[in-house]
């Protein structure tokens, strides 16, 4: 006897073979470029670490320096400053110097948009 589970499995399964030919041309002229797929992936990479979610959950509250985000997620500043640089390098945060202090910070209102849509994905039900 076949599981509800492996029923909905079954019934998700295209049984076809034709290609329907005005779709596939349609959607080809509507798909990026490979580079700019290949740097979306890469984008979402650097989103799939929980310490660089975590940073960018206390940026997108407020502006914080090493120290700062360092006691707030009880790690070192050096594991900080690392996971800062990745996210420097994906464009994703920014930073400002005053005096000696690095203030870092989401680099722009894309950047949160993204936090909270994939926030507001995760809590549809």
């Amino acid at each position: 006897m076949e599981s509800i589970k492996d029923t909905n499995f079954e019934s998700d399964r295209c049984d076809c073979n034709v290609i329907h030919e005005e779709t596939v041309s349609y959607v080809r002229s509507r798909m990026p470029s490979d580079e700019n797929l290949y740097d979306l992936a890469e984008l979402f990479r650097v989103f799939g670490d929980t310490t660089r979610i975590k940073i960018l959950c206390a940026l997108a509250e407020s502006e914080m320096c090493v120290c700062d985000i360092a006691a707030l997620l009880n790690m070192t500043q050096s594991s900080i400053s690392h996971q800062l640089r990745i996210l420097k390098q994906a464009r994703l945060v920014r930073y400002r110097r005053e005096g000696k202090v690095v203030y870092y910070a989401l680099d722009d209102e894309h950047v949160k948009q993204i936090f909270d849509l994939g926030l507001i994905h995760l809590n549809e039900k």
